[in-house]
């Protein structure tokens, strides 16, 4: 005798009253929290729960029975299916005032703070075509709705555009995406429509086999443009077609780099990348200084917002003439150089070497010479015996990945006793479980969110820690 079907749970004529951490909406039914996708505050929706834990449920929107007043069209076709740009429905004034709630609930909820200055959210002046970075995927075999796939229809058909959210093996067709100013599109569609005319095998995810791979495109304010292209295996009289396409149909790229990866991720960071044409490197403005972009450098993707990010973290750390500043998970030694003219010396420590060596090169092309880079982990590197021998930070400025510091790094801090500590972070959460560790010996003076990406639940936020 089979089990008995679980019959499912519908939650009827549901209000949506706020939006929670990492975007979802959020209501209760019954005292107990649900969170629902893609819904907004003012919404009257049917959610069908999709998954029950002790204190809360997990949904979907069956039905909208009555949309929100707040609700505006999306600008992207994509919209509900592409993972990227998720609140494209909200007015960006309420995505701000709900990334500024999620900052501060974040830091008093899981830190424990009490915040004393607490900054409006620095929004971004453009809410699209603001990247200068967009990765592509070309699959052999894209998404497909479900409603073509319920009628049994298969269709194997190659795709170029975006992974869906939560599939290694599933990639959306983008026909436009609204992110990165052009020549982004043509570019990616120019070269679909060329491997498709000369036959040319896209990448067979499953398999690990085929020609293209990658796309990524790479532009700075001044309007130059880098096109890196990442081949699935080396066949060279295939790449040389494909490279020259590229060359001859775009004329005005600055750049065409391309590698090869065979290895089972997409990661490039330890990829061998050639220039076919052009100069092998793009150059950024932040404000007085010049950055030098290459294919595998970890740069702000939002340009116009990394120059009010690092002011605000250059005015916070009041650094002083006679200052010592440490600059940790310092990539390409952006805020490092960003804030080296205001101290006596900057220590810059960075896990990635190939960062490091583009933090040295843009040390040397602002003529910046009170700045010394490390690469390594910040855990390895940074021990009583180096800050010894460095001397010890007047002032300490960290800007970690999203998982936040190690504990041991954070026990170093707190030994090393800085005046000041200004912390970026692209994650909250670990900010406040950080800036919780470290509040035996520090208060919170101030905290400054600033939103680089419009229209996701993404945040950036810069917070002054001063020693007590």
């Amino acid at each position: 005798m089979g089990r008995k079907k679980k019959q499912p749970i519908i939650l009827s004529d549901v209000a949506i009253t706020e939006i929670a951490a990492e975007g979802k909406a959020l209501t209760r039914v019954d005292d107990q929290v649900v969170f629902v996708p893609m819904a907004i505050p003012g919404d009257i929706v049917d959610i069908l729960v999709t998954k029950k834990r002790s204190h809360y449920l997990l949904g979907r929107v069956v039905s909208l029975k009555k949309p929100s007043p707040l609700r505006v069209e999306p600008l992207c076709e994509h919209f509900g299916v592409c993972g990227g740009c998720k609140w494209q429905h909200l007015p960006y004034s309420e995505q701000l005032k709900w990334k500024q709630k999620q900052v501060v609930d974040t830091l008093e909820r899981i830190g424990g703070i009490t915040l004393e200055k607490i900054n409006p959210i620095l929004g971004s002046e453009q809410t699209f075509y603001y990247r200068n970075k967009l990765e592509y995927t070309f699959s052999n075999n894209r998404w497909l709705p479900d409603e073509i796939i319920k009628q049994g229809i298969f269709i194997v058909e190659p795709g170029a555009g975006f992974h869906i959210e939560g599939m290694f093996d599933r990639v959306l067709d983008i026909r436009t995406c609204h992110l990165q100013p052009e020549p982004t599109n043509q570019l990616r569609l120019a070269l679909k429509k060329f491997l498709l005319d000369e036959g040319i095998p896209f990448y067979n995810l499953h398999r690990k086999q085929g020609l293209l791979r990658n796309l990524v495109v790479r532009n700075s304010l001044d309007g130059k443009v880098m096109a890196v292209l990442v081949f699935g295996e080396a066949d060279e009289i295939l790449m040389k077609k494909t490279l020259n396409y590229v060359a001859d149909n775009f004329p005005d790229l600055h750049s065409i780099m391309y590698g090869i990866n065979t290895k089972l991720n997409d990661s490039i960071h330890d990829l061998d990348f050639k220039c076919w044409k052009g100069e092998p490197y793009l150059y950024e403005s932040i404000g007085d200084l010049r950055y030098r972009i290459g294919p595998k450098s970890f740069f702000q993707t939002n340009s116009r917002q990394a120059f009010h990010l690092y002011e605000t973290v250059k005015r916070m750390a009041q650094i002083a003439p006679h200052e010592v500043v440490y600059d940790l998970y310092t990539g390409t030694g952006t805020i490092a150089l960003y804030v080296a003219r205001q101290a006596k010396r900057v220590i810059g420590i960075e896990y990635v070497e190939d960062a490091i060596a583009d933090a040295v090169e843009n040390a040397r092309l602002n003529l910046i010479s009170n700045v010394e880079f490390y690469a390594g982990d910040v855990k390895d590197i940074m021990t009583h015996e180096f800050i010894a021998s460095k001397g010890y930070p007047d002032v300490l400025i960290a800007d970690p990945p999203r998982v936040g510091m190690h504990d041991s790094v954070i026990e170093t801090i707190l030994q090393a006793a800085p005046q000041r500590i200004v912390y970026v972070s692209c994650n909250p959460a670990t900010q406040a479980r950080d800036i919780k560790a470290l509040a035996s010996h520090y208060r919170v003076a101030e905290i400054q969110p600033v939103d680089m990406f419009p229209h996701t639940h993404h945040v950036e936020n810069v917070a002054c820690l001063v020693r007590k």
